[in-house]
C-alpha cells in the first residue's frame, strides 16, 4: 500500500472507511475502500467477497471500475477507479428542474457498492427480504416475498427518479409496516385484481386498509407527461408489470427535447 498517497477520507460504513488517494507513481487518484478483517471471526467478511467476485465479472462503462485488491496488515483495500462526486450530491448542488438527463445519455452514470448484491438467473433461487434500504425497497418484498428478480432494482430507480424531481423522497417511511402503508396511500393499496397472487404473500394482511390510487400530478407536478409515464411503469406495484431496466432506456422520456427552466426556478437560484 506505500504506493498510495491517502488524500482525505470521503465515505465510512459497516465494515470500513473510503479514502481518496493518489498513486505516487502515476498519479491516477484512486477510492481505496478499506475493510476491517479484525473484528471478523469467518476472515474477510461476505460482502467484500461478494463485491469482489461480481465485479471482476461485471465489466461496464456504467459500472465502477475495481483495479486493484490488496491485502496488508490484517485489512483488505479494494482500490476503485475515483468518482468525483455521487449522485445525492451533484442533486443537491442543482436546479430541481434540471435531471441530471445528459449525464444519462454520456454514460457518465456508474454503479457502485456492490456488497449486497446478488448474481440473478433461472430457476430463481429463494432470497433474504433484509436488502435495499427501506425508502426504496420494492413492496413485493415488504410483503414477505423470497423469489423475487431485478424487477425490485427497477422499483428503487423509480422512487430514485421520483426524488431527483421533487428533491424529496418518494416514501419516506421508519418501518416496514409504515414504508408500506406509504406506497398503498399513493399507489392503492393492491388486491387480486391489480396485482394477481398479492393475498399469498407471507405478509399480507387482509386487514390493510383500503387507499385508492392518487394521480401523478399529485406525486410529480412538475413533470412532462412522457417522464410521468415512465414514472407510472416504473412503479407498479405488481413486478409483473413493472417496466423492463431496457424498455426503460428506450422510453421516449430519454429521447425528448428537455423543457425550459422557468423562469421562476431561474429566479430562485440567483435569490438563494
Amino acid at each position: 500500500m506505500d504506493v498510495f498517497q491517502k488524500v482525505e477520507k470521503i465515505g465510512e460504513g459497516t465494515y470500513g472507511v473510503v479514502y481518496k488517494a493518489k498513486n505516487k507513481e502515476t498519479g491516477q487518484l484512486v477510492a481505496l475502500k478499506k475493510i476491517r478483517l479484525d473484528l471478523e471471526t469467518e476472515g474477510v467478511p461476505s460482502t467484500a467477497i461478494r463485491e469482489i467476485s461480481l465485479l471482476k465479472e461485471l465489466k461496464h462503462p456504467n459500472i465502477v471500475r475495481l483495479l486493484d485488491v490488496v491485502h496488508s496488515e490484517k485489512k483488505l483495500y479494494l482500490v476503485f477507479e475515483f468518482l468525483s462526486q455521487d449522485l445525492k450530491k451533484y442533486m443537491d448542488s442543482t436546479l430541481a428542474s434540471e435531471l441530471p438527463l445528459h449525464l444519462v445519455k454520456l454514460g457518465a452514470i456508474k454503479l457502485a457498492d456492490f456488497g449486497l448484491a446478488r448474481a440473478f438467473g433461472v430457476p430463481l433461487r429463494t432470497y433474504t427480504h433484509e436488502v435495499v434500504t427501506l425508502w426504496y425497497r420494492a413492496p413485493e418484498i415488504l410483503l414477505g416475498s423470497k423469489f423475487y428478480s431485478t424487477a425490485v432494482d427497477v422499483w428503487s430507480i423509480g422512487c430514485i427518479f421520483a426524488e431527483m424531481v421533487t428533491r424529496r423522497a418518494l416514501f419516506p417511511g421508519d418501518s416496514e409496516i409504515d414504508q408500506l402503508f406509504r406506497i398503498f396511500r399513493t399507489l392503492g393499496t393492491p388486491s387480486e385484481a391489480t396485482w394477481p397472487g398479492v393475498t399469498q404473500l407471507p405478509d399480507y394482511k387482509g386487514s390493510f386498509p383500503k387507499w385508492t390510487r392518487k394521480g401523478l400530478e399529485e406525486i410529480v407536478p412538475n413533470l412532462e407527461p412522457a417522464g410521468k409515464d415512465l414514472l407510472m411503469k416504473l412503479l407498479q406495484c405488481d413486478p409483473s408489470r413493472r417496466i423492463s431496466a431496457k424498455a426503460a432506456l428506450a422510453h421516449p422520456y430519454f429521447s425528448a427535447e428537455p423543457s425550459p427552466v422557468p423562469r421562476q426556478c431561474v429566479l430562485e437560484r440567483f435569490c438563494r
